[in-house]
């Protein structure tokens, strides 16, 4: 027997009937060879882990563009910072930790630079139906591995598509359609609201947008004055609200909690989000990469070599590219790399 079988044999002593154990997968869309040491959610996660489009995170607006402390949140920690806290989720749930982290770290692959503004770019230039979700399952599927993809298996691939809240949308799906398949899935979607909440809101007293005064009394008084001590409201309120109910484990918050992680959101989409000068920098943002796209698409050649740049598949060199496969590459970049191309096809040269 090998050692991913002698674990896997393990996962039924200490992972719970709600959770999703790496023997029962789906599987992957091209049957691979069992490796002998790690499950297929541990290879999944190792895969996520070392792909181009994880390390290029870290050079990825979380929600502050071009912040000149060292101390603001990038998409890279922003998706350190949700396994954390679904890892954390998982353990006390005792579900499928490997799962867990593999999705939550996967989740945010096909953000754009320039966080929500090159989104919202994205959606106007190229697209009202582009969000990054979406962007993240032709990541792994189509453009890592030079168009050979990741080839991950089902679950996460699904927790990775079922992230995203779209906004102000309900925290907890009340469709089922919306939903992760794996309760794994489900909680990583969460922790990425709980994630975000607190370090948005930490950035945004750092950078002084808003004041610690100005937190509404009720997210103070239910979820704790500190970072810490709304980090660990949130997870304590969901695990021991979270109840087992027709041979499912259900994600309950309860009502105060919830109403206080609403009003919290409500408050940075006003406060922040929304605010003059986050918006101004959007709006800077916005421009950058409506040109880009615009020129990627009618010069064939800068497209064939930014593709190349970030490795990822494009189209063949005697073909022009299409919207869509600008669009990738555009989603692909970090927000120095757009900012350097800019510069080279937009600025005035030196002459010496």
């Amino acid at each position: 027997m090998s050692i991913r079988e002698l674990f896997q044999k393990r996962e039924n002593s200490f992972i719970s009937p709600y959770g999703c154990k790496s023997s029962h997968t789906r599987g992957r869309k091209n049957k691979e060879k069992p490796c002998p040491i790690r499950t297929p959610f541990q290879k999944d996660r190792d895969r996520i882990v070392y792909c181009n489009a994880f390390r290029r995170l870290k050079h990825k607006t979380q929600v502050f563009l071009s912040p000149l402390g060292d101390h603001y949140r990038t998409r890279l920690t922003h998706t350190l910072e949700v396994s954390e806290i679904a890892r954390t989720i998982a353990r006390a749930l005792s579900i499928n930790e490997d799962l867990t982290e593999a999705i939550a770290l996967g989740h945010d692959l096909g953000h754009t630079p320039f966080g929500h503004g090159g989104e919202t770019a994205l959606k106007e230039i190229f697209s009202s139906r582009f969000v990054h979700s979406e962007q993240s399952i032709r990541v792994v599927n189509l453009l890592e591995n030079s168009g050979k993809g990741l080839n991950l298996t089902y679950e996460v691939k699904d927790g990775i598509f079922k992230h995203s809240k779209g906004g102000d949308g309900n925290i907890i799906p009340t469709e089922r359609k919306d939903s992760a398949i794996t309760v794994e899935g489900q909680v990583v979607r969460i922790s990425d609201i709980m994630a975000y909440l607190n370090h948005d809101l930490d950035d945004a007293i750092r950078s002084k947008v808003i004041k610690p005064s100005q937190i509404p009394e009720d997210c103070i008084r239910i979820l704790g004055e500190s970072h810490s001590q709304r980090v660990t409201t949130m997870i304590n309120d969901l695990v021991f609200s979270s109840k087992r109910e027709d041979n499912k484990l259900k994600l309950i918050i309860s009502k105060d909690c919830l109403s206080a992680m609403q009003l919290l959101r409500q408050f940075l989409y006003e406060n922040v989000y929304r605010s003059q000068r986050v918006h101004n920098e959007f709006v800077k943002a916005k421009s950058i990469i409506s040109k880009l796209f615009f020129y990627l698409l009618e010069n064939p050649e800068v497209y064939q070599k930014t593709a190349k740049d970030l490795e990822m598949a494009r189209c063949s060199p005697d073909c022009r590219p299409n919207e869509r496969q600008v669009a990738d590459v555009i989603a692909s970049m970090t927000d120095r790399y757009a900012l350097n191309l800019y510069k080279l096809l937009f600025f005035p040269s030196s002459i010496v």
